[in-house]
């Protein structure tokens, strides 16, 4: 600071003094201000210092203790979070192995539980032969071999996230499909009407393997094949207005393709026949039989539900001239587990079990090969509209997993049932009778592509509607 030559006004004491001029703030200060003015700088010059002191502190604690610092906090959360999630995906995966190996468990006890009643039935009729023993003997070496190779389930890693994450890969696909609640319509669908591209109340279906669609176009007389993805149907059998010759049909209620010599077999309910067409000749299987619905298991041996007499025949491929033999029902008119009420649509599984829509007692029955009685798998509480229960079944199907699924008709829905279970659950439909995308009127037949799409004979519509799987 440089002593001034004049007496100037003092900025802090505004006083005419000798002054001294401050080069930090360029201020004129007389010496008694001067000096506090010090004093004030002085004063700051120690807080700064004490600044420092404290922040040499804080770089010494944290060169000490690197884990307090807030990055690091912020990992430890991140680290916390992770673990959290880890460790509840592990207990969901852990649910999901868990009810798989429930479910296998279950399915071979099923299995095992019949066989044992198969081989209580033997004991106790002591009617059996060398056939029944190889039957018997073939059934135990595969339930072993089913509960020696149990289902395969792993691990997936996705490396492409920094915390992996693992789901759980099966070796077999899931057994619980879903499918798109809002359906395609594949066939029909342009009101009632006699049209190419119109149905007049189709009943059975049948998907071959290049999924094009045969319907049983019952109130027009005919048998009409969709190809896969056409606008319009071709007539392949009848069309030729209701009649009882052979180049005619009445009333056909179902329709089958036996791909092994590329021929069609129809229920000519109507004309009491089961028709064969192939090439466009016609030839008479079964006569005077009260044709409902058919079904051909692996063997080419042909099933033929009869809803007057209530009672499923077998048939040989071939051997047609006989009465047939009875496989279910046959017994009456009842509600007995030994007896039918009006049967409708049928199916048969790989080892000739024959499930039957049992219309008139709301229900689903399961008659194993050479079985004396049913065993109800579906529905069986009166009918209503209650997941334990039917209300007029038609379509049925049963897939390799053993779930039955059924046409619902007057619920105007399809269910999935359980072999062993109480209750179904609804697969598609169920939601009031109408024409919506997501709505069924009084569905019949039912059938699955190659790809576990599923069609709907969704008959007071006039359609066949597609509900695509969900992958």
């Amino acid at each position: 600071m440089g002593m001034a030559k004049n007496k100037k006004l003092c900025f802090k004491c505004d006083e005419e003094k000798i002054t001294y001029n401050c080069k930090g703030c360029s201020k004129e200060f007389c010496l008694m201000d001067l000096t506090g003015h010090r004093l004030i700088l002085t004063s700051e010059l120690n807080h700064i210092n004490n600044a420092y002191n404290e922040f040499k502190q804080t770089i010494n604690e944290q060169k000490q203790n690197p884990h307090n610092h807030s990055l690091i906090n912020q990992i430890n959360q991140w680290e916390i979070g992770s673990i959290e999630k880890i460790q509840q995906k592990a207990q969901e995966y852990r649910e999901i192995a868990i009810k798989s190996s429930g479910t296998y468990i279950n399915d071979i006890e099923i299995k095992f539980k019949d066989l044992n009643e198969q081989i209580n039935q033997m004991q106790t009729q002591n009617e059996f032969n060398e056939i029944d023993l190889n039957y018997l003997r073939n059934q135990l070496i595969e339930i072993t071999e089913e509960l020696n190779n149990p289902l395969k389930i792993s691990m997936k890693d996705d490396s492409q996230s920094f915390i992996n994450e693992i789901s759980i890969i099966s070796s077999k696909k899931s057994q619980f499909n879903k499918w798109k609640q809002n359906a395609i319509t594949a066939a029909g669908g342009n009101k009632q009407g006699q049209q190419l591209n119109q149905c007049n109340y189709p009943y059975g279906i049948f998907i071959d393997k290049n999924k094009n669609i045969f319907i049983a176009d019952r109130g027009n007389h005919r048998i009409v094949e969709w190809k896969y993805n056409a606008k319009i149907g071709q007539i392949i059998a009848g069309g030729n207005k209701e009649g009882n010759r052979m180049h005619q049909l009445k009333c056909p209620t179902h329709v089958i393709v036996d791909q092994q010599n590329h021929s069609i077999i129809i229920a000519d309910q109507g004309n009491r026949r089961v028709i064969q067409w192939m090439n466009q000749k016609q030839q008479i299987l079964i006569h005077n039989i009260h044709c409902s619905r058919l079904a051909m298991d692996k063997s080419g041996f042909l099933y033929v539900s009869d809803s007057e007499k209530n009672e499923v025949r077998r048939w040989k491929m071939g051997e047609y001239n006989n009465e047939g033999a009875i496989v279910a029902g046959g017994n009456g008119k009842g509600n007995q587990l030994n007896q039918l009420r009006y049967p409708t649509f049928i199916c048969v599984d790989e080892d000739q079990s024959v499930y039957v829509s049992d219309g008139s007692n709301h229900r689903v029955m399961k008659w194993r090969k050479d079985a004396k009685e049913g065993r109800i798998v579906a529905g069986g509480n009166d009918q209503g509209g209650n997941l334990n229960q039917l209300w007029t079944p038609e379509g049925v199907v049963v897939d390799h997993f053993g779930h039955i699924y059924v046409a619902d008709c007057y619920n105007d829905r399809v269910m999935r049932w359980y072999e062993g279970k109480e209750e179904g659950e609804i697969v598609v439909g169920g939601n009031g009778e109408g024409n919506q995308t997501n709505q069924l009127m009084r569905p019949l037949g039912l059938s699955f592509d190659d790809e576990g799409n599923l069609y709907v004979a969704d008959d007071c519509n006039h359609r066949i509607q597609k509900f695509e799987i969900i992958l």
